[in-house]
């Protein structure tokens, strides 16, 4: 009996060792299979805007540290405003057709694809827009076509931009589980929903007036595009007058009614094809890839770009959340490479980890030592992500960012009320007097709390300091516009946060002609470090394995998943933090 149970448990090892192996092999087939593979761009062929995943900032490098293979996703910003500008030029593509429903991507990132397609309009190329759903930022990303095109029966939302905040005082009572909240800032509301039950009169101030600053710079864009006023785009939006088809065309919203087949047709013609004859298309990903390959890749001198994007955590980091370790070796990397003249340091994040925020603050101070450092901000560079930001040489905003949120906070957890409701009673054994720093289970003392805000004005006025010297401005000029407020990028430059409006392009032209740099090209960090067994695990987001965040997506919904992360994000928080001080999700 015992021959046969060891029999059976050496064939079973034998077959999982043979199953690992096999999926080993798989994996690096598939890898190498993909990189392998050459994106075919035909003559006569359109340009595909259709982003059916989340844009980034950047794609990202990676490397597998155990079987040393190194490839790169084309999916960032990173790669796809090139390739927006590179088909200008590409005799091969004739025009481009923006087909977007459901953009997921922030008002920063949006507007820069937007500001690409118009710059690639200026070939003489033809750019034309089809939707059979268009959101609000669908349609100001389409809106820059030469013509748009609405389904029949599809639908185009414009009614102006709104924000949702949930308070959780009530539930905090009645579960019995509340959050302790020691902050600074008056702005710093990210906390507010588990103090009150209502919003401030000074949050709803500020979240007003960032919605109307990006608000105004799609009404801007559009106007311009569409022939329309600002003032009569407003007028529209209060009477909700796109809400059907019919009303979409009657007020110029859109240029024509069209199903698929009749758009495809207009697409033909402009091509010079027959009835029966296939359109020659190419993603705009495909695309990206397509010219990354074939770009210049040496030149005399280079300009580093290096990426922070996702909140700030402590530790590695990865192509999700900003961390210590892989951004220090991403800037020493840049600023030990003689051929780099210049960094550019791209921030989209909206704060997180005070302690890491602050590490790299002073790796970004030891680097414009050696080299300028230049900053660009996406769609957020808010609390910890400004608080990197100040230790550049000089500052870019898009309209539509969000930044600025100078200020710090700490949320800590208390089941106390939870604990005395079922009866638990939890005793401590202590040294010393402050031996037990806190306690779930026991209502927060005094000197807990007053260390607690120690510790945060502490940081507070060192966070103001910062800003002060890297913006040269006097720390009661800073307090002023910090206080937790949040500024869109407009707002941002007119309280001399940043300096100057404009996108990654633009930033990194003013680092080259500051440095002199003629004939350069762009060198993208940091390189993401993985292995096999994250890849198994379905953390390197390589798509082909779906992990177990894709899974619970599938079955909770994307609206509950999204809760579920920020319920997530809020438990894991340690330390204190400079973070963005409310959820925004503008829609």
């Amino acid at each position: 009996m015992k021959f046969l149970r060891n029999l059976l448990a050496a064939i079973l090892g034998t077959l999982i060792a043979l199953g690992i192996i096999f999926m080993f092999f798989l994996i690096i087939a598939t890898l190498t299979g993909s990189s392998d593979q050459t994106v075919a761009v035909k003559s006569n062929s359109v340009l595909e805007i259709n982003f059916k995943e989340p844009i980034k900032d950047y794609g990202g490098k990676y490397k597998f540290t155990d079987i040393d293979y190194k490839f790169e996703e084309y999916n960032g910003l990173n790669t796809i405003l090139p390739a927006i500008r590179a088909a200008a030029k590409d005799d091969k593509i004739k025009g481009i057709s923006i087909n977007n429903s459901f953009l997921t991507t922030g008002a920063a990132n949006t507007k820069a694809i937007r500001d690409a397609i118009e710059e690639f309009k200026e070939s003489g190329k033809f750019v034309y827009a089809y939707g059979d759903i268009f959101l609000q930022k669908d349609y100001y990303l389409a809106s820059v076509a030469d013509s748009v095109f609405l389904n029949p029966a599809g639908e185009l939302d414009f009614r102006g931009l709104s924000s949702e905040v949930l308070y959780l005082k009530d539930l905090q009572e009645k579960s019995g589980i509340k959050m302790e909240v020691i902050r600074h800032g008056k702005y710093k509301s990210a906390v507010e929903p588990y103090l009150t039950d209502e919003m401030s009169d000074e949050n709803r101030e500020q979240i007003s007036e960032l919605l109307s600053s990006v608000w105004n710079t799609y009404l801007e864009d559009i106007a311009e595009s569409r022939g329309q006023s600002v003032e009569q785009l407003n007028a529209f939006a209060d009477e909700l007058a796109a809400r059907s088809p019919e009303l979409a065309l009657e007020n110029n919203f859109v240029d024509g009614l069209s199903y698929v087949d009749q758009y495809n047709k207009l697409l033909r013609e402009n091509l010079n094809l027959k009835k029966r004859d296939k359109i020659n298309s190419v993603n705009i990903i495909d695309y990206a890839e397509y010219v990354s390959k074939k770009k210049k890749t040496a030149g005399k001198d280079k300009i580093a770009v290096v990426y922070a994007q996702g909140e700030i955590g402590f530790g590695k980091g990865n192509d999700n959340y900003i961390g210590q370790e892989v951004m220090s070796k991403a800037l020493k990397a840049a600023r030990e490479d003689d051929d780099v003249k210049a960094i550019v340091l791209r921030i989209n994040s909206p704060g997180g980890m005070a302690l890491t925020s602050d590490i790299i603050w002073r790796e970004i101070e030891v680097t414009k030592k050696v080299k300028p450092v230049v900053v660009s901000m996406g769609n957020l560079a808010a609390s910890g992500g400004y608080y990197m930001a100040v230790a550049g040489d000089k500052i870019f905003a898009e309209p539509a960012t969000i930044t600025g949120s100078i200020g710090v906070f700490a949320t800590i957890p208390n089941a106390s009320r939870l604990a005395e409701k079922w009866g638990i009673n939890a005793e401590q054994v202590n040294t010393n007097e402050n031996a037990t720093a806190y306690s779930l289970f026991e209502p927060a003392s005094d000197s807990f709390k007053a260390f607690a805000k120690e510790g945060i004005e502490d940081f507070y006025q060192d966070f103001l300091q910062k800003v002060a010297d890297g913006r040269n401005l006097s720390v009661p000029e800073v307090d002023s516009v910090a206080q937790g407020r949040v500024w869109s990028g407009v707002q941002a430059k007119e309280h001399r946060l940043v300096d100057e409006i404009g996108g990654l392009n633009k930033a990194v032209a003013y680092a080259a002609q500051t440095t002199g740099a003629e004939d350069y090209v762009v060198a993208n960090y940091p390189v993401y470090e993985t292995n096999i067994k994250e890849l198994l695990q379905g953390a390197s987001g390589l798509g082909f394995l779906e992990s177990r965040e894709d899974v619970l997506k599938e079955e909770l919904g994307e609206e509950i998943y999204n809760i579920m992360q920020r319920i997530k994000a809020v438990s894991t928080q340690k330390g204190l933090q400079a973070r963005m001080p409310f959820e925004i999700n503008i829609k």
